[in-house]
């Protein structure tokens, strides 16, 4: 636990004018994690967009098979968020989310390397891109607990939904815009030269991590009454869980694990991380096969990121709507529900729509559609992970996003397995091997498997739409006054 030191209490004295103006401090805690939010988008998504070309590398014969490298990134994920969590709630985010962006930002550098030849010798396989990308997940596991502790510790209760909303469009128009610069990047442009090779990007963006963490190290503490330029109003307008809300005795594992609402968060978030992580895994990848989108395509760059910058929309809106429908029906949870069920609806209904789409454009905008469903309630889910955790709250949030990422680890091996089976099938009943079909044949087997895949992802929302009702955060894991 962090000690609350003479210097920290001066530092949230009034200022000699008198002045009860607050500071404005909390803000740039925002930027800070809001940038960060954008660099895990921006190394996540640069897999996907990498991965025609890596597949192409390595031998494979198509995306689907880097389906282990898209699964041990999840399952890394997983498993890494909750120790992540619990070292946030008990030593605080700063030395936390330094040490992990430093970790995954080593690791996005190395992705590059796997399968290049230097000297003639080639540098890793398949499984030694599987490795690297399990490592890299290890790192991101801890950013969005600790971003949540951070926000816990610096926003008073009312603004946690707008914040998270802030924290999560950041990081999707990070990730819708990573098509893009990867295509800039790789191909040029009239003004800036392209990067020597498609690898060195994984090297640019590894190195912005380290600049982060540089940045952050000098500007950020833990809790407010830390930092030297807070001062007394801002300190009480953010409100006494700043000073009383860090972690203190153990962690109340048991009320975790028998939380009613704690169990139904992380169906809810399975579910709806089964269908979203193709935005960022598979999608580049469809579109280039369906709509023959090539890299350095600017229109084709932005349909493969729509996705997200367009959910980027939602995750601020939602925090909107739910504190514009929480005066109207008085209890906040209800008001959470209410955006969480038409959300997911909304959702179900873009991807049976989907299903149905011929042109580029159309299946860009449900797919679209359904992303910025989803992102409309990232606000309310992360929020009520802190009115249930409290001073808990990282870890809370984490157990959540664990089992979360294991429906996305789940959706990217189920995803690619059907499209491969689909592939096989085809090859079957042609009475051809695999490698010996027709290219024609066997992308119409693949969009075949897709179309399957889609199909799911809509049975899939109305399931997520149901576990909202479920969903109560009156309940805290252990009982303490909150703001």
């Amino acid at each position: 636990m962090t000690v609350l030191t003479d210097s920290a209490t001066d530092a949230a004295t009034p200022s000699p004018d008198g002045s009860t103006t607050p500071t404005r401090v909390r803000f740039s805690v925002l930027a800070f994690v809001c940038s960060l939010s954008m660099i895990t988008y921006l190394d996540r998504a640069s897999f996907g967009a990498a991965a025609e070309s890596m597949a192409q590398e390595l031998g494979l014969d198509g995306v689907a098979q880097l389906k282990w490298a898209f699964t041990a990134f999840t399952i890394a994920y997983a498993v890494f968020e909750i120790p992540a969590g619990w070292f946030g709630d008990r030593w605080g985010p700063r030395g936390t989310l330094l040490r992990i962006v430093a970790w995954w930002s080593v690791w996005t550098a190395i992705t590059g390397v796997v399968g290049s030849t230097i000297g003639g010798y080639t540098i890793g396989g398949l499984t030694a891109l599987v490795i690297v990308r399990f490592l890299f997940g290890a790192g991101e596991a801890g950013a969005y607990p600790n971003i949540t502790r951070a926000i816990h510790n610096w926003f008073p209760r009312t603004y946690w939904e707008t914040a998270q909303g802030f924290v999560f469009m950041s990081g999707r128009l990070a990730g819708g815009l990573t098509p893009l610069l990867w295509g800039l990047l790789v191909s040029g442009t009239a003004y800036t030269p392209a990067l020597p090779h498609w690898r060195w990007v994984f090297v640019v963006f590894g190195g912005t991590g380290v600049v982060w963490c540089l940045a952050f190290r000098l500007w950020f503490r833990n809790r407010p009454e830390e930092h030297p330029r807070v001062n007394a109003a801002e300190l009480r307008l953010i409100g006494p869980a700043a000073v009383t809300g860090s972690h203190s005795g153990g962690m109340p594992w048991k009320a975790l694990v028998s939380h009613p609402s704690v169990w139904v968060l992380c169906v809810m978030y399975t579910l709806i991380n089964y269908g979203w992580i193709f935005n960022i895994t598979y999608l580049p990848g469809y579109m280039k096969i369906r709509y023959s989108i090539a890299d350095g395509d600017i229109v084709g760059s932005l349909y493969k990121g729509a996705p997200l910058w367009v959910g980027a929309v939602g995750c601020v809106l939602g925090g909107v709507l739910v504190s514009r429908l929480a005066r109207v029906v008085v209890h906040r949870h209800r008001a959470r529900q209410i955006v969480g069920v038409s959300a997911m609806l909304l959702c179900a209904a873009a991807w049976w729509g989907a299903v149905r789409a011929d042109r580029g454009w159309e299946f860009c905008g449900l797919v679209s559609l359904g992303a910025f469903g989803v992102d409309l309630t990232l606000g309310a889910i992360w929020a009520s992970c802190q009115d249930i955790g409290q001073k808990h709250a990282a870890v809370t949030a984490a157990t959540m996003n664990t089992v979360g990422a294991m429906g996305a680890a789940f959706a990217n091996w189920h995803t690619g397995t059907i499209v491969e089976k689909s592939v096989e099938a085809r090859a079957a009943a042609l009475d051809v091997l695999v490698p010996n079909m027709e290219s024609v044949e066997k992308t119409a087997a693949t969009l075949a498997g897709y179309q399957t895949v889609f199909s799911m992802y809509a049975m899939v929302y109305v399931a997520a739409a149901v576990c909202w009702l479920f969903i109560r955060v009156d309940r805290p894991l252990v009982e303490e006054s909150c703001r």
